[in-house]
């Protein structure tokens, strides 16, 4: 198994949530695109404004990396307008795929129509373009029951508009790894979520984000069945060692 090309590499923070400067993140950005290239990971994920810096480095390098960004992050709770707008920008950014934070309030708060139409458009958008596109549902967010249920409804609207040949580039995400949680609790992937997910998305790939924190948690995804991990340690993972990251 290469679990490499199992592995986003990840760095989604702000400069203000590292607590360094703009340009001293930058450079931390620009050393996450660095190792994921050197280490050939599947791809790295950075937040929107660094897309195009990505891809300059990819390119002089000459390297088989993909980029990919976040949409409407982390909340997710933005008009679907704004989700558009992001998704576009991304795209002539050059970025390969899209992980958009799925409006899981709208959600929680019965307004179904509003996440079928997000995902729907969201999803045509990516996929026009030959995108991979990514739905967060944030599983720390929400009960059993609503992971199930918000799984199966991203599965449906793709199976009721979409060709079966696009089902592999639309996955289902556990988290943005930025919800703050109560007492501690784990705020991305558990091995239960996974679970709940895997079942329910099916046909649609699952990635496992946050709380993946070594090369054992990661073997154990996999042979779960999840097609791509979120990390902030994909080195420390890829190496066989344990992480304390929560993302």
């Amino acid at each position: 198994m290469n679990i490499k090309q199992y592995l986003d590499s990840t760095y989604l923070k702000t400069a203000s949530q590292a607590g360094i400067s703009e340009e001293e993140n930058t450079v931390v950005v620009k050393n996450a695109i660095a190792e994921a290239i050197k280490e050939q990971f599947k791809l790295i994920m950075i937040r929107p404004e660094y897309v195009a810096l990505a891809k300059e480095m990819i390119l002089k390098a000459d390297s088989t990396l993909l980029v990919g960004t976040v949409i409407d992050f982390p909340q997710g709770t933005s008009s679907l307008e704004t989700k558009i707008k992001e998704a576009n920008e991304a795209i002539e950014n050059g970025a390969d795929d899209l992980d958009f934070v799925c409006n899981y309030e709208a959600f929680k708060n019965g307004d179904i129509s509003l996440v079928k139409e997000e995902v729907l458009i969201g999803t045509q958008i990516g996929l026009a373009k030959n995108k991979t596109v990514k739905w967060i549902i944030e599983v720390a967010a929400l009960t059993d029951k609503e992971i199930i249920q918000l799984s199966a409804l991203i599965k449906n609207v793709i199976i009721s508009h979409f060709k079966e040949d696009d089902y592999a580039s639309v996955f289902v995400k556990s988290s943005t790894g930025f919800y703050k949680t109560e007492n501690n609790l784990p705020n991305g992937a558990t091995i239960p979520s996974i679970i709940m997910m895997l079942e329910n998305a099916s046909p649609l790939p699952v990635k496992a984000a946050g709380g993946v924190r070594s090369y054992e948690d990661a073997v154990e995804m996999i042979r779960l069945g999840v097609k791509r991990i979120g990390t902030s340690a994909a080195k420390t993972i890829a190496d066989g060692k344990n992480t304390s990251n929560q993302y």
